[in-house]
């Protein structure tokens, strides 16, 4: 079902068309077809409540100026079924729209109505989709950067499911490859150096606390049994249970942050399954795969990368990137129309050769999304809190959560947009004032719950929104307020359409702000029976559109602060 927004916005969109139409069998504009126009709400305020582009559109066809054009359709419009106040033509031609209160009031039977579903869609129609996000590799502690994967793909799945798309969320565990070897080799010498043998550590092993407490942890159960054997063996042995208890403390974070995943993929089944080396075979038999010094090469320079990337190496060994075609491949099989991965800043260029190989294999690229995201600094104290992953010294996803709280953390990752650095104030965040964005929000919620505590305590009962005149809202701020309620439900299918869970948080933040002002300057508690009852009504809309924003975001509505 549309939102009232929409309602009004299709009916607008009609008399436009019709208007255009007669103005044509007038004989005051010429024409073949009617473009495709856009009906917006104008940045400033004093355009109007729309404005459309339709006239400027019709220049060329018309061969008029678009005012000329624009005055032609003005005449024809036909204002008796909307709540049009007045029509202008502004600008080069743009016509703007100035709508009374009326079509507004609408919009609380329908939040009434609809609940905790207010504002969801069905803009998806059921697309099966994949987001694939934060995938970090198995071999330490989740870091800034997966947090804030973690965060914006969490959010991004949430807001699309809302918007009608049939949605799973994957984590692919990097569980074969160099890192792993890595990985066994740092382990190994941790078992050496913690049972009293004098041994080197790797120079690009992990040099992480929590490796040797990991180890501890195996000597503490097996003690030094491993030592009898061979190199190759304890390696496997000791990843093994290492991978184990590092899965399980990534599962357990993410869950703490509020993260639950739909399938947790493994790549090294990838290489078991023979999967990777029937999709090289494919590859090679498509004319894609040419050898060079010993290793095989993928011809990504024919998709339009700079250059062809190594998928098998002179020893044989199949590259990460083989795996990752194998995996995207197996997406694809699995009946996914849109594919979304969420990566760090530094596979940036790991892109269009993924996308090339797509194409290759004869699935459509343009199916296979990547969300880039730039970095995180954190601050506190004013100063840049410094952190080295090789050196095994950075704060952890976990440190952040009891540091700040799952809300405050969360909210920050996804207030801005994904490819823009990211300032982490870790000050800020803790703070109780109106600074903090997420208490700013949280706080407008709890303002709300606070009202309804006072109207349960006077023994008043909530009207229902169909028994309220809702024409005593008048108020600037309760206009306001009314017509960002009736924003929301396109609000989210914009967010999700265009992956860009920072709308939503912008927008949660303008209406606690605006709700904020109606509280200042508002008694809702009054005498006045009408509009007590009124404002009861709007500020129960406003509690649940963002208790339910809130949600969308992984974030909680707390009724007390």
């Amino acid at each position: 079902m549309k939102s009232v927004l929409e309602r009004l916005k299709d009916n607008l969109i009609e008399v436009i068309k019709i208007a255009v139409i007669k103005a044509k069998e007038a004989g005051d504009i010429s024409f073949e077809e009617i473009p495709d126009f856009v009906l917006e709400v104008p940045r400033e305020r004093g355009h109007g409540d729309f404005a459309t582009n339709i006239a400027m559109l019709l220049t060329r066809q018309a061969r008029m100026a678009p005012r000329q054009i624009a005055e032609a359709i003005v005449k024809q419009l036909d204002k008796s079924d909307l709540p049009i106040v007045n029509i202008e033509v502004a600008g080069p031609g743009f016509i703007n729209f100035y709508l009374s209160a009326e079509w507004l009031y609408d919009v609380l039977p329908e939040i009434e109505d609809q609940g905790a579903k207010y504002g969801y869609s069905s803009v998806g129609n059921g697309l099966k989709v994949q987001v694939e996000f934060v995938s970090a590799n198995p071999t330490g502690l989740l870091h800034m950067g997966n947090a804030r994967g973690a965060a914006l793909g969490d959010s991004m799945a949430s807001l699309l499911a809302a918007a009608g798309f049939d949605v799973q969320r994957e984590f692919y565990i990097n569980d074969a490859g160099n890192q792993i070897e890595n990985f066994g080799k740092s382990l190994e010498a941790r078992y050496f150096q913690l049972l009293g043998r004098d041994v080197a550590f790797p120079e690009d092993g992990y040099h992480g606390q929590d490796i040797i407490d990991t180890v501890q942890g195996i000597i503490d159960r097996e003690g030094n049994k491993y030592l009898s054997l061979d190199s190759r063996l304890r390696r496997e042995l000791l990843v093994k249970e290492a991978l184990n208890e590092k899965l399980d403390g990534i599962r357990k974070s993410l869950a703490d942050f509020g993260v639950k995943y739909d399938v947790w993929f493994s790549e090294q089944t990838l290489h078991d399954s023979g999967a990777v080396e029937q999709v090289l075979n494919e590859l090679r038999e498509k004319g894609y795969i040419y050898e060079h010094e010993g290793a095989l090469w993928f011809k990504a320079t024919e998709f339009g990368d700079e250059k062809d990337e190594v998928v098998v190496r002179s020893n044989g060994t199949p590259t990460y990137f083989a795996a990752d075609i194998a995996y995207h491949k197996n997406k694809f099989d699995r009946g996914f129309q849109w594919v979304i991965n969420i990566w760090g800043a530094d596979h940036h260029g790991h892109v269009n050769r993924l996308k090339g190989a797509m194409q290759a294999l004869g699935y459509d690229p343009d199916k296979l999304q990547v969300v880039i995201m730039q970095l995180v600094r954190l601050f506190r104290g004013g100063e840049i809190v410094r952190m080295s992953k090789r050196s095994g010294e950075f704060v952890t996803l976990d440190d952040l959560v009891e540091e700040v709280g799952k809300d405050a953390a969360r909210y920050f990752f996804v207030m801005r947009s994904p490819d823009s650095h990211l300032d982490f104030d870790m000050d800020l965040a803790k703070s109780k004032s109106n600074d903090n964005p997420v208490y700013y929000i949280q706080y407008a919620h709890a303002r709300i719950c606070s009202i309804f505590r006072q109207v349960q305590e006077s023994g008043i009962s909530v009207p229902s929104a169909r028994n309220i005149n809702p024409a005593v809202l008048k108020q600037a701020a309760e206009l306001e307020l009314l017509r960002k309620l009736a924003d929301f439900p396109t609000e989210v299918a914009e967010a999700a359409v265009n992956l860009e869970p920072h709308r939503m948080a912008r927008y949660l933040h303008e209406l606690a702000g605006i709700f904020h002002s109606f509280y200042n300057s508002n008694r809702v508690m009054i005498e006045d029976k009408d509009i007590r009852d009124a404002r009861l009504v709007l500020v129960k809309s406003v509690q649940q559109v963002l208790k339910t924003g809130l949600a969308l975001l992984g974030l909680t509505a707390p009724e007390r602060m």
